[in-house]
């Protein structure tokens, strides 16, 4: 089967890596091309403009948002038309509910099959390619693409119709996001009042107030080390998209809407190109404490 990869960044690299391991003959294009030697000599072919990639059976695309996605499909190039009828694209970033049922629609009427199949896992299980991955779209599409998933992800979940995927990342986003503000609030006043962040970090580790949020942030948070994740000015679209459903559907997510508050005033203060443990920083600014341990 020939596969098409699009966009190598922090996910996309090393799923793209993974994606050879089918024995699928791979042709990969990326706005960056650093990668590029690397899946050449794994085995792969490289492209110089998204249009190249339109012989293969499915693309799999690894980008930052709904507008870049749509650029790649409709824009300058017309990836879309270049793969013609009875193709698959499958769209593994985080874009919003609506755009996807959206560009679901767009290429339905030029008749390309889609399936929206976002990931979580961060870059660590995607080099593993132990990710999740929550697929929506037709069944049939679903059951075509399966094998192929199955190289990047060790859970693949077939969720409904179009954006049932994105729809559930979202919700276990908001849920994340949910975790960090808590930690960001209540951290710094442990420090404020007297406790050693070292062990109040073993302490909730270990405790109830455990969370794969605070397991991933709090050792890096100790170290003063803010770079480990996903930057946080791309990661708060997830929370534009939970306040737009929200509006629309007369949902009240008032702890969701505190959270947010907190991302805002993280990315206010400059610390969008940081990822989420840094979302903490305003609070310790505001006590006049850091919570960190020894030599941090």
């Amino acid at each position: 089967m020939k596969v098409g990869f699009i966009g190598l960044g922090q996910m996309g690299r090393p799923m793209a890596l993974n994606m050879l391991k089918s024995g699928a003959d791979l042709t990969v294009f990326s706005a960056v091309t650093t990668p590029y030697p690397e899946l050449e000599r794994a085995g792969a072919k490289t492209a110089r403009k998204a249009s190249e990639l339109g012989s293969v059976d499915v693309v799999f695309l690894s980008l930052p948002s709904a507008d870049v996605v749509r650029d790649v499909l409709f824009g300058p190039g017309q990836l879309a038309a270049a793969l013609g009828q009875g193709k698959v694209v499958v769209d593994t970033g985080t874009s919003a509910y609506s755009a996807t049922t959206e560009l679901s629609s767009s290429l339905k009427a030029v008749r390309i099959d889609f399936l929206d199949a976002p990931v979580s896992g961060m870059e660590a299980r995607a080099i593993e390619g132990t990710l999740t991955i929550m697929c929506g779209g037709a069944r049939s599409i679903f059951e075509r693409v399966e094998p192929l998933l199955r190289h990047l992800g060790n859970k693949i979940l077939y969720m409904g119709g179009a954006g049932s995927g994105q729809l559930t990342k979202l919700i276990n986003q908001l849920l994340f996001d949910i975790n960090c503000a808590a930690l960001a609030e209540i951290l710094p006043m442990a420090a404020k009042m007297g406790l050693d962040p070292e062990q109040m970090g073993a302490v909730v580790n270990s405790g109830t107030g455990r969370s794969y949020a605070s397991e991933f942030f709090v050792p890096r948070i100790l170290q003063g080390s803010f770079s480990a994740g996903y930057p946080m000015k791309h990661a708060y679209k997830d929370l534009v998209s939970a306040a737009e459903l929200g509006a629309r559907l007369c949902i009240p997510m008032p702890v969701l809407a505190a959270a947010t508050a907190t991302y805002q005033s993280a990315l206010l203060n400059g610390h969008g190109d940081k990822d989420k443990g840094a979302v903490l920083l305003p609070f310790e600014e505001l006590l006049g404490a850091r919570f960190r341990g020894a030599g941090h």
